[in-house]
């Protein structure tokens, strides 16, 4: 960062982190006080650094800051929790009571309560407006939250205590929000008789399988990718995230030597082997004696967020990734975390009945981004956990780091996430539902020139796809020397009328 420590005083989140000697991971707003000058801001990486002038200088009480901090940084619920256990309890009851009616004071109030457990020896609020934990202008947030009587605080957060995530209205994602992806979706498909979209479910399946495997490097055999099918074919007529659900789904889709009867009990992490005994370390995973409390956070907040009636893509964004980031099984996690997103996207009526979104093909074709995603929080939470790893590479985490996976912001994983899902609808499904329309009437335009089995018809179309619209010396004498040189010729004509240069670009 850039700011001169001489010139500029850190407010808000960055004063008490300092003054309190807290790390914690990197907030996406900063900000300090100048002892001269006019207000501005710098970007670095994403990440905003604001400098205010010296007439907004809070003091030097942890309130005050908490406020500043509340209104200009914004809300990080994993910072406050771990401000929260230093702060002199004193120091904020008498900062409570000093402004018993103020919003961000009953705030600070309401957060403290619900993320230590702990009641503040303050008096409940008798009369007056109740004022929302988070502004629905700033963030995503539930419909119709419960409302807290002792704070005059409607909590209208995504999840509970144990998780919650928070995902902020950028500008981007308010653009990708206002978006009618599903009247999208739905006017391509309205484009398609029934009957190519009824085999298309099946093709999309197969596709969506692979892909997901194939993110994770694995070749899984017959048995392994028809169950996946199995499941993916439920994932629009029953509710997956619960934890009996979540077991079955784990014990389906990895091999049955690694299948669990529970949430994982060892400390696990992704590593990178360098060396004999040497590992790039990519993401610790939560200690296993915390994930009963996590998972049944991220259980109850995707009940949350249904009942909330928040938007499909934040919802399903928030719980898939949620869900990878705790990592409960020992294999499978991120096949079930893509599998998630299918479930709850079609449950909430993103995707219209009879369809599936081949969303995993497109993370696989945009791996980097996808990538950027994940890494958007595990690499800043490496640099918040202590751990050893002993010769066989079991890994012990010493610290306490539970806060960190409660209350992640996943603003930059939902901004991927919608992009997915744009380009998912607007490239992937356009395109695959086009390649089987061209398909059929390649088939029939073949079909009027020769009366072949389907095997073989479907065997050239495929063969001179792949050929650039003809098919091979080699191939010809393989497979079709019945033909005559006008019936080839006719039929290859057919293959190039019928597919274009994206169709022949898809298929390669």
């Amino acid at each position: 960062m850039g700011i001169n420590i001489l010139e500029y005083r850190p407010a808000g989140y960055a004063y008490l982190l300092e003054n309190l000697g807290l790390t914690g991971m990197p907030h996406w707003h900063t900000s300090f006080v100048s002892s001269a000058g006019t207000h501005k801001s710098k970007v670095y990486d994403g990440a905003i650094e604001e400098i205010y002038p010296i007439r907004y200088w809070p003091g030097e009480k942890y309130g005050a800051h908490l406020e500043f901090a509340l209104k200009y940084d914004g809300v990080n619920l994993g910072l406050l929790a771990r401000i929260f256990e230093h702060v002199p309890r004193e120091a904020l009851v008498e900062y409570i009571k000093s402004k018993p009616t103020g919003k961000y004071a009953r705030r600070i109030w309401f957060f403290y309560e619900l993320l230590t457990g702990n009641r503040l020896p303050v008096d409940d609020i008798a009369s007056g407006n109740y004022v929302e934990a988070l502004d629905a202008g700033q963030y995503f947030t539930v419909q119709n939250g419960q409302r807290s009587q002792r704070h005059r605080i409607v909590n209208n957060l995504l999840g509970p205590a144990s998780f919650c995530p928070i995902i902020r209205r950028t500008e981007r994602l308010s653009r990708l929000d206002s978006a009618d992806l599903r009247k999208k979706c739905e006017d391509i498909v309205n484009a398609y008789p029934p009957e190519l979209l009824r085999r298309a479910l099946s093709y999309l399946y197969n596709k969506e399988t692979k892909s997901s495997f194939e993110i994770e490097h694995i070749k899984p055999n017959a048995s392994r990718t028809a169950k996946f099918i199995a499941a993916l074919e439920l994932a629009g007529k029953e509710a997956f995230c619960e934890k009996t659900h979540l077991i079955e789904l784990q014990s389906q889709i990895v091999d049955p030597r690694f299948k669990d009867s529970d949430y994982r009990v060892r400390q696990n992490y992704v590593g990178q082997a360098v060396a004999y005994q040497k590992e790039i370390i990519h993401f610790i995973c939560p200690k296993p004696e915390d994930l009963p409390s996590l998972m049944s956070g991220l259980i109850e907040s995707h009940k949350r967020m249904k009942a909330g009636k928040v938007s499909p893509v934040i919802h399903a964004a928030a719980i898939a990734y949620g869900f990878v980031f705790l990592h409960p099984f020992e294999d499978g996690n991120g096949r079930i975390h893509r599998f998630l997103i299918h479930n709850i996207l079609s449950l909430q009526g993103m995707v219209p009945r009879g369809l599936m979104f081949p969303v995993s093909a497109v993370m696989l074709r945009n791996q980097a981004d996808y990538n950027a995603s994940l890494e958007a929080f595990s690499r800043p939470l490496l640099q918040l956990i202590d751990y050893r790893l002993d010769e066989m590479g079991q890994m012990t985490v010493e610290n306490d780091t539970a806060c960190w996976y409660q209350y992640m912001d996943m603003t930059s994983q939902a901004e991927a996430f919608y992009e997915f899902v744009t380009k998912t609808i607007e490239e992937e499904l356009v395109e695959e539902l086009g390649f089987l329309a061209s398909y059929d009437k390649t088939r029939k335009a073949i079909q009027d020139i020769i009366d072949m089995p389907d095997r073989l018809i479907d065997l050239f179309i495929q063969l001179c796809v792949q050929n650039n619209g003809r098919l091979s010396e080699g191939k010809r004498s393989a497979h079709f020397d019945f033909l005559t040189d006008e019936e080839l010729a006719a039929m290859e004509q057919a293959v190039k009328d019928g597919y274009g240069q994206e169709q022949r670009r898809k298929s390669n």
